[in-house]
């Protein structure tokens, strides 16, 4: 296992802009609000033919110890204190036009006691008359200490060669054949419907942030999995994205900037989770969301979340249908049918996403585990359905039955003429 390399800090001294600049791509949101990153943003990297895990974290706004009733504050204070734990090296990110403020020196403290290595990144070291003023970060008391310019790409080099020096030089267990390729899976939908929550419940923790506040999420978070279902192995990368509203409501650039990492995260995708809300049923945001995942040619699953607050009055209504017929009750319009089982229900979804009708329809609730074991059923079944080679001879007999049940038109007066036809790939 390659080593980890944390980023933190206190917020909106650089951490993202410094994050993007080390992976060599852009991956974490950067702006200029603070507060804009919440969640751990992990990727891979590589250094000199050396790679490791580079892990963004939100801005540390509260002392150590201090309580606050901003749950997503004291969440993301959680996330760093987990990202801090699994490091092997720690960069500590200040910003030298500030100068060094309180918060500092109750990070500075709080790494300390972590007993991990930390190299202290001055960051904002625009260019070379303000290097000199880095020197007052030494009261912090960290050995090493780096001016640099994430904005500028100064001083990185020394600054991520220093770091990989604290991280363990383990041979890779397995080569890059032996490994089981990974599959993407974009968890989609709008916001507050519950992609954050089905993420922790299918990988039994808090890797994500969770709230009842809509906007939690804000950039594309890429979690680590694996299913294991009849003995086979599937490594897979869960893509926790922002919710998606309808254009005219996203009147702020850092939503701009999070639907649009949204987007990038379903073109990347192998499959895509579009996720729902039961209570709400589906709604015209759901079908643009649909439709941008058919625009983008992803193979697709439909969950129906938060099935548990639904469940008591789908439960009353199948009970009343099971009194009428009961008691013959022939009253009701049968033209209209009720739906009161989860395949009516299934089959409604379909008809109402008729562009999508391909993709099964799970329902779900994270919260209390619900069906969760028919999603994982349901990524493996997709996943082998989106792979699968179908033979020459087949697909040729196929295209000749089409033909023979229906002719081309003729162009110039000649026929139209099929010779040969065979899949090149799959998974496409």
């Amino acid at each position: 296992m390659p080593g980890t390399i944390a980023i933190v800090g206190r917020p909106n001294v650089g951490k993202s802009a410094l994050f993007n600049r080390l992976a060599g791509r852009r991956i974490a949101i950067v702006h200029d609000q603070a507060g804009v990153t919440r969640d751990r943003v992990a990727t891979q990297a590589e250094w000199r033919g050396q790679p490791f895990t580079l892990v963004d974290t939100g801005g540390i706004g509260l002392v150590p110890g201090e309580k606050s009733e901003d749950i997503i504050a004291t969440a993301t204070v959680d996330q760093v204190n987990v990202a801090i734990e699994a490091a092997d090296a720690i960069i500590f990110v200040v910003n030298i036009q500030d100068g060094i403020a309180p918060l500092d020196r109750e990070v500075a403290q709080h790494l300390r006691q972590s007993g991990k290595p930390t190299l202290l990144a001055v960051n904002k070291a625009d260019h070379a008359r303000v290097e000199a003023d880095a020197v007052e970060f030494a009261e912090l008391g960290f050995g090493q200490m780096f001016p640099v310019s994430a904005l500028h790409d100064r001083g990185t080099s020394s600054l991520i060669t220093a770091a990989l020096e604290h991280l363990p030089r383990d041979e890779p267990s397995a080569t890059a054949e032996t490994l089981s390729p990974t599959l993407n899976l974009a968890i989609v939908g709008r916001p507050n419907v519950g992609k954050s929550s089905i993420i922790n419940a299918l990988t039994e923790s808090d890797r994500v942030i969770v709230s009842d506040i809509p906007g939690t999420t804000r950039d594309a978070v890429d979690v680590p999995f694996t299913i294991e279902t009849d003995g086979r192995e599937q490594h897979c990368l869960l893509i926790d994205t922002a919710g998606m509203r309808k254009k005219r409501r996203v009147k702020d650039s850092l939503e701009y900037f999070s639907v649009t990492r949204t987007t990038d995260a379903i073109k990347r995708s192998d499959i895509t989770v579009l996720v729902m809300e039961a209570e709400l049923g589906i709604v015209e945001q759901d079908k643009k969301i649909a439709d941008l995942i058919t625009k983008n040619h992803r193979a697709c699953i439909v969950v129906i979340n938060k099935w548990d607050l639904a469940s008591a009055a789908v439960k009353e209504a199948r009970q009343q249908e099971m009194d009428r017929r009961n008691r013959k009750d022939r009253s009701r319009d049968d033209r209209e049918k009720r739906l009161i089982f989860l395949g009516d229900f299934g089959q409604w979804v379909q008809e109402q996403l008729f562009f999508l009708d391909y993709a099964p329809v799970i329902f779900t609730s994270a919260k209390d585990g619900f069906q969760l074991d028919r999603l994982l059923e349901a990524i493996r079944f997709v996943s082998d359905q989106w792979q699968q080679e179908v033979p020459t001879p087949l697909l040729n007999r196929t295209l000749q039955d089409a033909i023979a049940l229906r002719q081309p038109p003729n162009k110039a007066g000649k026929r139209f003429k099929l010779y040969y036809a065979t899949q090149t790939s799959n998974a496409p």
